[in-house]
């Protein structure tokens, strides 16, 4: 049936029953974590505890499988109102250096802690946007750090580009540092949600990103998008993604727009009458997955799609894709340190994030000590539901096992139950699997097992963007 909307007005897409999606529109983490940062110990954890966790994880898996680095570099010319990461917008150059050189110390940290050298497995460069970043100044900040470590030979290598500023130059000099995946922020090619939410980029800047990168030798090439925007319509989403056909990148990550504004000012710029309400944002999704589908894309889980061939795709077949602060990979690597402002660190027994203002995380650096300002160690009961949630998330399944079990309450047994009934999940003796149905509510399917983000479903104090 193609979506669209009737003489009347009314959505012509076949949806679920108006009830189902009020009923699941509530506030649900994204779950890049458990237990999510918002339930996180309320204690600052010291230096030396960190350490002692993440020197742990080093020896159990640096030899094996490597270790993760996530680069976050903040600095953005422009405020894009929509966003919700954390960013410094300048138009200022001249912080590049000076930012290079403290997270090259903050890295020095870590090195004083491993016996031998590490193995960079997989690299992300996330902001902001790196692209801020002059290509030499990439390139001086990549080699350092490479100088200090061994590199995988199966590494996986990748960067966040804005295409209005990524030169054939940048996708060079990350290129030749062995990047092969690059991910172009989209989010709408529409002129007046792209005005709305000041993020103006042509569809040429776009072509001739995607089509460098291509030609360069990028292996794989992402395109954000996302729904829920302020003044998207069905055709205006339409359109957009029969422009993204033409590209044909690799992957699709079909988001939903987190309306946060208690946390992101920014998007106090338009009002929640701009957005659609939650039945025509739903209606946005299932004309993407449609389209999407049509397309050729598989649906990988959470709000991202692959080609076949993609390794993304790949990794959720065999079993082995991964979810973490960078989101899906496909690198199964037990410690992942975030470095500068704002980064997570994962040493799989424990969490860290880095001071969010740029001047207090330089300022404790240039001390010598991290910039810490929150962190979580997780309990044996926190280890197993994150297993859980993580195989929902990655695999869209889950084996029952005497640890899990054990962990379910009666309100949670009788959730999953109505799940069933609702066609989101299918319970059986072995185990739990999530259907085709269920893929879009899968926020909230794991959430069924979270046991603490239940004290944060509050209308007067909102923790989390909404699941649809």
């Amino acid at each position: 049936m193609t979506a669209g909307i009737n003489n009347s007005g009314e959505l012509t897409l076949p949806l679920p029953a108006e009830d189902l999606i009020e009923k699941y529109n509530v506030p649900a983490p994204r779950y890049t974590s458990y237990p999510t940062v918002p339930f996180w110990n309320p204690e600052v954890p010291t230096a030396t505890k960190w350490f002692e966790v993440v020197a742990r994880t080093f020896a159990e898996s640096n030899a094996q499988k490597g270790i993760s680095l996530y680069l976050h570099l903040p600095f953005c010319e422009v405020l894009c109102t929509y966003c919700g990461c954390n960013t410094r917008i300048t138009k200022n150059h001249g912080v590049e250096a000076g930012y290079i050189e403290t997270i090259l110390a903050e890295w020095q940290l870590y090195l004083n802690q491993f016996p031998e050298k590490p193995i960079i497995r997989e690299l992300h460069l996330g902001g902001g946007t790196p692209t801020f970043f002059s290509p030499a100044n990439l390139k001086l900040l990549l080699e350092k750090l490479f100088a200090t470590a061994e590199i995988h030979p199966e590494q996986e290598f990748s960067f966040e580009g804005h295409p209005n500023n990524t030169t054939t130059e940048h996708l060079q000099v990350l290129y030749d540092l062995g990047f092969r995946r690059v991910s172009y922020g989209i989010q709408d090619f529409d002129p007046l949600v792209q005005r709305t939410i000041n993020r103006i980029q042509p569809y040429e800047n776009v072509k001739f990103a995607t089509e460098e990168a291509r030609r360069i030798g990028y292996e794989s090439v992402n395109f954000d998008l996302i729904y829920g925007l302020p003044h998207q319509t069905l055709e205006s989403v339409g359109r957009t993604i029969d422009q993204v056909a033409t590209l044909r990148p690799d992957r699709i990550a079909f988001y939903s727009y987190a309306h946060v504004p208690w946390v992101k000012p920014g998007q106090r710029s338009y009002s929640e009458k701009d957005l659609p309400d939650s039945f025509r944002k739903r209606a946005l999704y299932e004309l993407g997955l449609e389209k999407l589908s049509a397309l050729g894309y598989a649906d990988v889980g959470m709000d991202h799609f692959a080609l076949p061939h993609d390794p993304l795709f790949l990794a959720q077949q065999n079993g082995t894709l991964h979810r973490n602060f960078m989101g899906y990979t496909t690198c199964q690597t037990e410690l992942l340190i975030g470095l500068g402002t704002s980064s997570i660190s994962d040493a799989k027994y424990g969490y860290l994030q880095n001071l969010k203002k740029v001047e207090d995380y330089k300022a404790s650096i240039a001390q010598g000590e991290l910039a810490i300002l929150k962190g979580h160690f997780l309990t044996s009961e926190d280890l197993v539901i994150k297993e859980a949630i993580l195989s929902i998330a990655c695999q869209n399944k889950l084996t029952w096992t005497e640890e899990i079990t054990a962990l379910l309450d009666n309100e949670a047994t009788l959730q999953l139950e109505q799940m069933a009934k609702e066609g989101l999940v299918i319970l059986a003796k072995a185990d739990l699997q999530v259907t085709d149905l269920g893929k879009a509510f899968i926020r909230n399917i794991c959430m069924v097992f979270d046991r603490k983000v239940k004290q944060a479903i509050s209308p007067e104090k909102p923790s989390f963007s909404k699941a649809i």
